[in-house]
């Protein structure tokens, strides 16, 4: 998780930020946080692998037959050929199941803790793995898809929610930002794993694909079982402050954790007086960080993220590329993306989520642009494009992936996460998770038919939605670097827009307490 890059030797927690709290990034920290980011393997792993074995003729033979015939057609428009309801029910079903999984993981996680579920994501994510794997019809491949999405729902609602409570608050965009990069290692992962194992003849490859997701899921599994809780939910579910104290020194390597202490308690008494956080989120005084947590993730899919991920080398192939050229170039495409992770861990906290959205933001613009114009003006419905601009076309990617991986991808778990007070988090991010598997159902359900119809128009059509996001980001996004969650409200207090929802609201409030004393 490329920790190194920030991880101090010294002590003290004042100037550079972080409330004033004391302590530096440990060993223990660190390697807490590798093990729960490593969660964020199997995200990627199912992404990477869902398009690769989807481009793989032996697998569209055995379960896909019409699809694999369209490919042969040379009457079928290219734009055309992977244009199957069954093959994006494949795809995206495990995004539905995904999206229900979150909704009880809130109470879950809340409850019973994020390592229990953690430990619930990672056992059903490998019990998925074993039908993917042994599948011999449509059936279990969509039973594979379901296990998977249920698994993906605990996970990626508990695991950011981790990764932000134990991090430091100088050192947290760094640290939450390693389960990004860990989903982009994933599809790396799955990436190589797919032109390795397309090469076999006899056929079968795919199924070591489908099965190797056990792997990541069992390190997760097994770790899970290992990790302490957050102080957080220790003082919300026991009130042993003693028990968060110890944990607390062991994890800032200080013993001047007294300040974080008290506003974890503070934040630990205001949350056991809401009994029904999705009730409560939708609260006039909530409105902001209801707002984020709904547009962060939609948004995050409409830049078309999701399109390249498990759809690359489907893409790759229809512009003309081989099917073993087409998933290598979804690893040089991967590899781009892991290195602005990385950039990303080092850089956020410097310099702040809005400069990162907004440069992210621009840099997917171009790309989602000059691809269209690249399609729109050499690539047709038949014959084939010359090698040159398809190249052209994979480099213009790669430049894409490399802007979201440094942007939008990482800060969609980290900004939501790091905005909600203890009472309404583990809601709101089950409501990040939630829209970006309605979305990416939505997209992976749609986006082979739309691509069908309106061809290159497509990335003209994606790049219109970064351009309004953008624009979202620079007027209602304050900057949240440094700032520990507990004190976290202040950065509405002082925004131009959300000051005045806020601070209506407690003036409200205010009167509301000063009647009685009249």
């Amino acid at each position: 998780m490329a920790i190194g890059a920030f991880v101090e030797s010294g002590g003290g927690g004042g100037g550079g930020g972080g409330g004033g709290y004391g302590g530096r990034v440990t060993a223990y920290v660190v390697l807490t946080c590798v093990v729960a980011g490593s969660g964020g393997i199997l995200f990627g792993y199912d992404l990477g692998i869902s398009g690769g074995v989807t481009s793989m003729d032996s697998f569209l033979k055995r379960f896909f037959p019409d699809v694999y015939q369209k490919k042969q057609d040379t009457r079928v428009s290219h734009y055309c050929a992977f244009d199957s309801e069954l093959l994006t029910m494949f795809t995206s079903s495990l995004y539905i199941a995904g999206l229900v999984a979150t909704l009880f993981a809130s109470s879950v996680t809340r409850r019973y803790g994020r390592r229990t579920s953690m430990l619930i994501g990672g056992t059903v994510f490998i019990a998925g793995s074993v039908f993917g794997g042994a599948a011999v019809n449509v059936f279990m491949l969509l039973i594979n898809r379901i296990l998977l999405g249920i698994g993906l729902g605990f996970t990626n609602q508990s695991i950011p929610l981790y990764l932000s409570e134990m991090a430091p608050p100088r050192y947290r965009g760094a640290i939450n930002n390693g389960f990004e990069l860990c989903i982009s290692l994933g599809i790396l992962f799955a990436n190589v794993l797919n032109y390795c194992v397309v090469k076999i003849t006899a056929g079968w490859g795919w199924r070591i694909s489908l099965s190797m997701a056990a792997v990541p899921a069992a390190f997760l599994t097994i770790g899970a079982v290992f990790l302490p809780e957050t102080p957080s939910f220790i003082i919300e579910r026991d009130g042993d402050t003693d028990k968060a104290r110890i944990l607390l020194q062991r994890l800032r390597g200080t013993t001047s954790v007294q300040k974080e202490l008290d506003d974890l308690v503070a934040a630990s008494n205001l949350s056991r007086t809401v009994q029904y956080p999705f009730r409560n989120i939708f609260k006039r005084k909530y409105r902001p960080q209801l707002v984020i947590a709904l547009l962060v993730p939609f948004f995050n899919q409409l830049t078309g993220i999701n399109v390249m991920n498990f759809y690359a080398p489907v893409m790759f192939r229809t512009i003309g590329l081989k099917e073993s050229a087409s998933l290598l170039s979804s690893v040089v495409n991967r590899l781009c993306a892991t290195f602005a992770n990385i950039m990303a861990m080092i850089v956020v906290d410097r310099f702040g989520r809005r400069k990162l959205f907004l440069v992210g933001g621009i840099q997917m613009i171009l790309s989602q642009l000059a691809v269209g114009a690249i399609l729109a003006a050499e690539f047709k419905d038949y014959g084939s494009m010359d090698r040159e601009y398809a190249y052209l076309v994979l480099i213009t990617m790669c430049v894409f992936v490399a802007g979201f991986a440094w942007s939008w991808g990482p800060l969609t778990f980290l900004v939501p996460t790091e905005i909600c007070p203890l009472e309404i988090r583990s809601a709101g991010q089950s409501i990040v998770v939630a829209v970006v598997f309605l979305m990416t159902f939505v997209i992976g359900q749609t986006f082979l038919a739309v691509l069908c119809r309106i061809k290159s128009g497509t990335f003209f059509f994606f790049a219109g939605w970064i351009c309004l996001m953008t624009v979202f980001v620079y007027f209602f996004l304050p900057e949240t670097k440094k700032l520990p969650m507990e004190q976290m409200e202040q950065v509405w207090r002082k925004h131009w827009f959300w000051k005045k929802i806020v601070g209506e609201e407690e003036e409200k409030q205010a009167e509301k307490t000063a009647l009685p004393s009249m």
